[in-house]
């Protein structure tokens, strides 16, 4: 495992989502990293991943496309800060690819995640640090129901993998 010193939660601006999971690190890591597995499972139901493109490398490209029920879509790209195989990927939206900045409206709640997966029994210890860059976007995506959206969808990927 490579040490790591993860940064502080900062609660006005930071959601976390943390659970032990009865699968690998290395599964988890490669729901995370395929995009043929990511469309599988990163959208709570009854939305959808219809498409995923992914560039594992700093600075590569992390896009998905999310289709609701009703036909509605979110394009999400971003870019891969840090990579450590089967231990952490961190990304961001407020990036695109080559680290390029991009301009977002102040409405639209933009983050950078730090996923972590550590070994845990059997399985894994799932960490989704969630960072904003102000407490209003934080309180957005809160209420857009990060807790459960985030949960259901891990839920999904334990599911996939254990398939």
């Amino acid at each position: 495992m490579t040490p790591y010193l993860a940064p502080p939660v900062n609660p006005e601006l930071d959601l976390v989502l943390e659970r032990e999971v009865d699968v690998p690190p290395h599964l988890v890591w490669r729901a995370w990293t395929r995009p043929e597995q990511l469309k599988q499972w990163f959208c709570p139901k009854p939305w959808l991943t219809s498409h995923c493109e992914i560039d594992l490398r700093p600075g590569g490209i992390f896009r998905t496309v999310m289709r609701g029920p009703n036909g509605e879509e979110a394009d999400n790209t971003g870019c891969w800060l840090e990579v450590v195989e089967h231990e952490r990927l961190v990304f961001t939206g407020l990036m695109s690819p080559g680290f390029r900045p991009v301009n977002i409206p102040a409405a639209v709640p933009v983050f950078t995640c730090i996923l972590t997966f550590e070994p845990a029994g059997k399985g894994t210890r799932y960490r989704a640090h969630v960072m904003h860059r102000d407490a209003v976007a934080k309180t957005t995506h809160e209420a857009m129901g990060f807790h459960g959206g985030w949960g259901a969808a891990l839920d999904q990927l334990v599911a996939m993998i254990k398939g």
